[in-house]
Formats: C-alpha cells, sequence, structure tokens
C-alpha cells in the first residue's frame, strides 16, 4: 500500500469485493457494482478577472441508479482526481442504500484551487460547469449538492445556471442551497449531527457512558466544527482536541466550541489557540482519548498508523478515512468503528429530505427536520450494528453487507443482470 499512491478506488472496490463474497453474490451484479453506470469528463474554458482564459477540467459520475436518481457532491480541490470522484460516487450509492432512501450515488468534481480564485472567478466556474454536466441533472435524473469547498452560494449560482438552460425555476435540481432559494432548514449542521447520533446509539450497544468521554477531532470544516458543537450539547463529550489542515491544538481540560471558532474565523486556523498545545494531525489521531473524530480526508487512519490509534469509539465524518489494512488492526483491537457511509449519511439524508420540500413545494421546521432524521440514523445504526453482530465481522462490512444487497436487490428486480 505504502509503496504506490493510495488510489480511493481500488479502497472501494476491495471493500465492496469482501461484501460480495460473503453475500455470495451472483458473479455479473458483482462486477456491475464495481464500476461506475456513467462518467462525463469536461473541459471548462473560464474567462479570469484579468481578462485571460483558463481551462479547467472536472467531472460528473454517475455510479448507480438502480434504487433512484443519483445523488452525491461537487468538489472542488486542486488535487481532484477522477478515482477519487469515483469512490465517493460508489461511496454515495451505499450511503444512501444503508439509510434506506430511494436514491443512487453520484459525485462531481473540478481540479481547481478555489482559495486562489475571486467570487466573481467561482461564479463563473460554478456556471460553466453546469452548462456542461447540466444534461445530465435534474430532479429526476442526477442531484448534486455541497461537497470540499463548495458552499451554498455556489449551489445557487449552478441552480441558477441550470434554471435559466431550462427556462423556468428548478430549485429541485441541487441540494445545499440558501433557505431563500428552496433549502431545507436543518442541513447546515445534518452531517455532523447524524454522526452524534449514530455515536449516542453506539454507547447503548456498547453500554458505555459517554458523559465527559475525551474527544478527538481530526477535521474542523462544517462536519468537525459542528461535531464539536453537537458532541458537547447532545451527548455531553469533553473535546479535548481538534485539527485543520494547518495543524491541530490540545489541551486536556477542554475546548470551548465558540472560543475556538472565533478564533479559527480570525486567524484562519485552529493552531496557536490560547491556553492549548499545537500538535500535528499525525499526532491528534493517536492521543489516548475515548472517541476519535475524523472529519478530514481520506486515509488518515492506515497500516501505518492504525496500531497506536488508542479511542475506544471512531467516529467517521470523513469520506474513506480508513484503508481497509487498518480495519482489521482496528476491529482486531476492539476499537468500534462507525463507518463514514453511515456515520456522515446525515448530509444525505437531509439533502433528500430537501428534493422532497422541494418537489411538492411545502418546507417543513427545522423540528421536523431533526425529528426524521434521528429515526432514519437511528434505524441504519442498529440495522448495519445487528449484521456485523450476526457475521461476526466489522462494522463496515456490516454496512456494506446491508447496502449492497439493498442495491443488488434492485439491479436484479429491473433485469439488468
Amino acid at each position: 500500500m505504502n509503496t504506490k499512491v493510495f488510489n480511493p478506488f481500488e479502497m472501494a472496490q476491495r471493500q465492496l469485493d469482501e461484501a460480495a463474497a460473503l453475500l455470495q453474490l451472483d458473479p455479473a451484479v458483482h462486477e456491475l457494482l464495481r464500476w461506475p453506470l456513467r462518467e462525463l469528463h469536461v473541459t471548462l474554458p473560464v474567462k479570469m478577472d484579468d481578462g485571460s482564459t483558463r481551462i479547467f477540467h472536472g467531472f460528473r459520475i454517475q455510479y448507480n441508479d438502480a434504487r433512484g436518481p443519483n445523488k452525491g457532491g461537487i468538489r472542488f480541490h486542486p488535487g481532484e482526481t477522477v478515482d477519487t470522484v469515483r469512490a465517493l460516487a460508489a461511496w454515495m450509492t451505499w450511503k444512501c442504500a444503508v439509510v434506506n432512501i430511494p436514491l443512487g450515488g453520484g459525485k462531481g468534481g473540478i481540479i481547481c484551487d478555489p482559495k486562489a480564485l475571486s467570487a466573481g472567478e467561482l461564479e463563473r466556474l460554478s456556471r460553466a460547469y453546469i452548462r456542461q454536466v447540466g444534461r445530465l441533472l435534474g430532479l429526476e435524473k442526477d442531484v448534486p449538492a455541497p461537497d470540499v469547498y463548495t458552499t451554498p452560494q455556489i449551489m445557487a449560482w449552478m441552480m441558477d445556471e441550470y434554471s435559466a438552460m431550462q427556462g423556468y425555476n428548478e430549485y429541485g435540481m441541487i441540494t445545499g442551497k440558501p433557505l431563500a432559494l428552496g433549502g431545507s432548514a436543518g442541513r447546515g449542521d445534518a452531517t455532523a449531527r447524524g454522526g452524534m447520533y449514530c455515536l449516542r446509539e453506539a454507547s447503548k450497544a456498547l453500554k458505555l457512558d459517554l458523559k465527559g468521554a475525551t474527544t478527538a477531532i481530526q477535521g474542523y470544516g462544517n462536519a468537525g466544527s459542528f461535531a464539536h458543537k453537537l458532541g458537547v450539547e447532545l451527548i455531553g463529550l469533553k473535546v479535548v482536541a481538534v485539527s485543520d489542515s494547518k495543524g491541530g491544538i490540545y489541551n486536556p481540560e477542554g475546548l470551548d466550541f465558540a472560543q475556538v471558532s472565533a478564533h479559527k474565523a480570525r486567524t484562519g486556523s485552529v493552531i496557536n489557540f490560547p491556553g492549548a498545545k499545537n500538535i500535528s494531525n499525525a499526532d491528534l489521531l493517536v492521543l489516548d482519548v475515548t472517541v476519535l473524530i475524523p472529519a478530514a480526508l481520506e486515509n488518515a487512519i492506515n497500516e501505518d498508523n492504525a496500531n497506536r490509534v488508542k479511542a475506544k469509539v471512531i467516529v467517521e465524518l470523513a469520506n474513506g478515512p480508513t484503508t481497509p489494512e487498518a480495519d482489521k488492526i482496528l476491529h482486531d483491537k476492539g476499537s468500534y468503528v462507525i463507518p463514514d457511509f453511515l456515520c456522515n449519511a446525515g448530509g444525505v439524508t437531509v439533502s433528500y429530505f430537501e428534493m422532497v420540500q422541494n418537489a411538492y413545494d411545502y418546507y417543513w421546521e427545522e423540528a421536523i427536520v431533526h425529528e426524521r432524521l434521528e429515526k432514519k440514523m437511528t434505524t441504519a445504526f442498529w440495522s448495519v450494528h445487528n449484521m456485523a453482530q450476526e457475521h461476526k465481522v466489522h462494522n463496515r462490512l456490516g454496512a456494506y453487507l446491508v447496502a449492497v444487497n439493498r442495491v443488488a436487490e434492485a439491479v436484479r428486480l429491473r433485469g439488468w443482470a
């Protein structure tokens, strides 16, 4: 694994293969589920503020729509690769299936550094992307959403461009929009909230009291920062370490969410927070804490550091933070992992709620969104936990068994294989 470049899509395929073997999947169904059904690669000319034109490259991948329209975010990242997008589209397929919402999996991305672009350049890039991939999109076909370095404002530009192409308002073609443009209440913290509901259920399964439990959070974007806030509010966690792309901070006495957030907003990073010790992202992962929340990018926990991870419960808010080798090590040493495509499915669940509200043009109060999200996540958690216990496998494989079985059933019923 370490002698070659990490490939997230190969990892996603290996995870599927393991589940397919246990489910004794028909070989044709298995092979179909190993690959995206559709891929669109696009080239985007964008007029820059200085009058020059820059060429960007992007993707939209529709992995499998046997259970319903594709659903999945759009990422703006300088290191974006087609294999990352393929892997994320696959995980979206399993994610929608594991929480039992009637959607398939998709993902999109543009290779760019959004931090180096002005607001005008970002808008022109967003609109250029929709002009190219819009033919694949729509409430009945494929519905994007925000992901790494994309925002409600970017979703609004994309919705507006698509609506201009259609000649009428089509709010439901994208989710994660501002409330004024058909967004859903409760969408902002949905990923972290869903993860905290799963953690609460895990504490029941493990008979573990998490009030005051020491917690470290790697990544302090949307998911990580809301996990800090909600982990304290809903469960009573004691967050002692957090990090972002520039590094981390540690204070065994605990870190206050409002103060850390204000510091990051003021300085651009959590590092150098008064009263805390600066630590590296690598050090954060192996702290002696009860709960570890990886909420950054892929491949954070791998065969090199998994043996040193001390947390009893690992709450995967990031996509693909643990490699298959690390999964086995963590399972063997008794760590309880809440796998990514269950744990972070709160975001897509509330995105689905947003699609439903757009479709019938009636909007729910936030309390209703929270109540329905809690029900979906709780049911999904126990279906995965019970499947893993029944087959005596780790939770990620349990989640795959639940999800792949549901997608395979839809594929068979349609007569695809």
